[in-house]
């Protein structure tokens, strides 16, 4: 089994996140490049194989939140480490039906199954009940490159 080394996967975090080129190999030079990318909350893992949707939570109200591509939005904590730079809230549930966020996702679109880049678990879950805001932040939405 091949692994990448500490600086490519450095680099490659700072490419997804804040569109930083990697010399040689990798570029941010398409026409309408990324500007942002999408958060979401999900009740259970999506998993390797799932899109933006896949598990994702859906109470009234719901919907992803934007977070800018770019080291306002996302710095490196570590050498193989992304986490977010700013707190991030979600709209409040409504629903009288709790549903938990067990888990975050970092994808292309706002609406729709686009493309999950990234996923990971929430420590400690969140509960969406009525009147919570799910609410993001450094601590909580952190990227391992390994």
């Amino acid at each position: 089994m091949a692994g990448k080394s500490d600086v490519f996967e450095s680099d490659l975090l700072k490419l997804i996140f804040n569109g930083t080129p990697i010399a040689g190999i990798a570029d941010n030079a398409a026409a309408s490049p990324l500007t942002v990318l999408w958060l979401s909350l999900h009740y259970a893992d999506p998993g390797d194989t799932g899109v933006q949707s896949t598990n994702e939570l859906s109470y009234n109200g719901y919907g992803r939140r934007s977070v800018a591509r770019s080291t306002a939005g996302w710095g490196l904590f570590t050498g193989f480490s992304m986490r977010l730079q700013v707190e991030v809230a979600f709209p409040k549930s409504v629903d009288v039906v709790p549903q938990t966020a067990a888990y975050f996702g970092v994808g292309t679109t706002q609406l729709s199954s686009g493309k999950l880049l990234y996923s990971g678990l929430l420590n400690p879950a969140i509960v969406c009940s009525i009147g919570i805001t799910p609410i993001l932040n450094a601590f909580s939405t952190i990227i391992n490159e390994e």
